[in-house]
């Protein structure tokens, strides 16, 4: 039976959280070492108000380029203001163009995601893909692996990544719930809107997942719902459930 896949593509089918990670941490190394001089400053004292920062923004106003900058630049500033550090206009532009350098990396593929995508279209399913982010930088990753082979113009791409947001594409797009999949690595954007909207879903175990991800589940599932570490056993998964 044809079934409608909706895909999330950043840490789903590409990698993207690493570089995030590579790049805070080169932030925290460099702010380690502009206030080394005082004990309060931990390298952990420096995460831990980044990402409360970086959290805060996307919480409000969704996925923004400029708020992991901006994360970067609030945290050097809220240090300044804690130990009475001065501040200069070299790193803040520093910090701020570090926080850009994130988004200039290459677009990696996850390990099987051409295999799983072709196994899936050949099979007759219908492929969607559904993003988070700015247009322009998400436009870049999708042409860069030439997905619109699998995707075509089922493609969407929203600044708010919510219930709200998967319950629209679903009603406008007239999708049959019985017979819609997301696959996706977020709990807070993937899975709960997925199963608050009555379809399937499969929860991408990520390694080391963002902290605004994970939240808890506390919606009962009307469809399947599975937990898996590989996107090649998406296929066998989706196989497997609807010719039970």
């Amino acid at each position: 039976m044809k079934q409608q896949i909706m895909f999330d593509l950043d840490d789903t089918l590409i990698h993207c959280n690493k570089y995030f990670y590579l790049v805070i941490e080169q932030f925290s190394d460099a702010m380690a070492t502009w206030f080394g001089a005082f004990r309060d400053v931990t390298v952990k004292a420096i995460r831990d108000k980044q990402m409360e920062l970086d959290i805060a923004c996307v919480s409000v106003s969704g996925f923004k380029s400029e708020h992991f900058p901006q994360s970067f630049v609030d945290t050097y500033v809220h240090f300044s203001n804690l130990t009475g550090r001065g501040r200069s206009a070299s790193e803040t532009d520093f910090l701020w163009k570090l926080g850009l350098s994130v988004y200039e990396h290459e677009t990696e593929p996850y390990p099987n995601m051409e295999q799983t995508l072709y196994a899936l279209a050949e099979a007759g399913h219908e492929l969607h893909l559904y993003t988070g982010g700015e247009l322009l930088i998400q436009q870049r990753k999708i042409e860069s692996l030439q997905l619109e082979r699998y995707f075509a113009n089922r493609i969407y791409i929203r600044q708010l990544k919510n219930n709200d947001a998967l319950e629209d594409i679903l009603t406008n797009g007239l999708f049959p719930r019985e017979t819609t999949w997301m696959v996706g690595n977020s709990i807070r954007t993937d899975v709960v809107p997925a199963l608050t909207a009555g379809i399937h879903a499969i929860h991408m175990r990520a390694q080391s997942e963002w902290t605004y991800n994970v939240i808890q589940i506390d919606v009962a599932p009307r469809g399947a719902f599975f937990t898996l570490d590989h996107l090649k056993d998406v296929p066998d998964a989706i196989y497997q459930y609807v010719n039970r």
